[in-house]
């Protein structure tokens, strides 16, 4: 396994993150034990990075991941996770102080640790901005300085809510998801302002929420019409050369340097396993060069949860 450093924070990552989504019933036939033993083997293959958050299965992905690491040396991971969403509607939002304080208590209740390394605003699209900056980031500064998290950060979709926040207020981290993969590369154009401050970069969502794994897609995903034929296209063109789409689109993702790591959910440890082999293996470029080429009438073609 490879390891970079997570900006100014000095921590060693591994290239590749553990999703915990994976671990709750937002997916069909979820198997506890089976994701237990998934993050048994990330752990195993060097991926040390375990993000989670309370909306994830509305706290039940906290608690499995939270077994998963009962007798494993708090040394041997960093752990993140999430305030502020905690349901499917913006009505389930709640990025005040006291809620968020309170959700870091809660977090570490279900996950059985004395504190996490990262704690993260989740989806601040969703948050009025003044809040963030004058309420809810202060409020994780201030369960810093009381030991319960070591770095603060925001996740989310639209570039442009980063670029607002980074002009008001100070983070250690940020985590971008569908944004440095194959079909999109915006989280590129924020790297000047990050790498200046040397704040964390966490990229999720290598596959595009599955728009990139060849399979079917869930009713739920709203990538536009266009954007869905060609990536179906570029699997086929994968196919036909005895390759898949989903191996090219996590090494691709993995082979900027200039992203410490890259997060991957799920709850199937022979996927761990697959996982790792693919960013293990060369990269095929004249493979990855005719997907490209595939996607570039709908590169950076997004999808945006709001307006922001």
């Amino acid at each position: 396994m490879e390891y970079r450093t997570l900006g100014a924070t000095g921590l060693k990552v591994s290239v590749l993150g553990y999703g915990g989504s994976a671990l709750s019933s937002f997916y069909d036939g979820f198997d506890e034990d089976r994701g237990i033993r998934a993050v048994r083997q990330a752990l195993d293959l060097g991926i040390n990075l375990l993000d989670t958050s309370p909306f994830y299965g509305f706290t039940s992905a906290e608690t499995v991941l939270g077994k998963s690491l009962r007798g494993v040396s708090r040394d041997e991971y960093l752990l993140s996770t999430k305030v502020g969403r905690y349901g499917f509607e913006q009505s389930d939002c709640d990025y005040s102080a006291k809620r968020v304080s309170a959700s870091i208590d809660e977090s570490l209740a279900r996950l059985g640790v004395d504190f996490v390394d990262f704690i993260q605003v989740h989806d601040a699209e969703f948050a009025d901005i003044d809040q963030l900056v004058t309420e809810t980031i202060p409020a994780l500064y201030r369960a810093r300085d009381a030991g319960k998290v070591r770095f603060v950060g925001v996740t989310g979709l639209p570039i442009q809510r980063f670029r607002e926040i980074l002009d008001r207020a100070n983070v250690d981290q940020i985590q971008s998801y569908c944004h440095c993969c194959l079909n999109d590369t915006a989280l590129l154009d924020l790297l000047p302002p990050l790498q200046e401050r040397r704040i964390a970069i966490f990229n999720a969502a290598p596959f595009a929420m599955r728009l990139l794994n060849a399979g079917t897609l869930p009713d739920w995903h709203p990538a536009p019409q266009q954007l869905r034929i060609k990536c179906a296209e570029a699997a086929q063109y994968c196919a036909e050369k005895g390759s898949d789409l989903a191996k090219i689109a996590l090494q691709y993702s993995v082979s900027h340097t200039e992203i410490p790591t890259t997060i991957v959910g799920t709850a199937n440890p022979d996927r761990v396993i697959s996982y790792v082999r693919h960013i293990n293996d060369t990269l095929d470029t004249e493979l990855l060069s005719g997907v490209l080429e595939i996607l570039e009438p709908v590169h950076n073609l997004t999808w945006q949860t709001v307006d922001a």
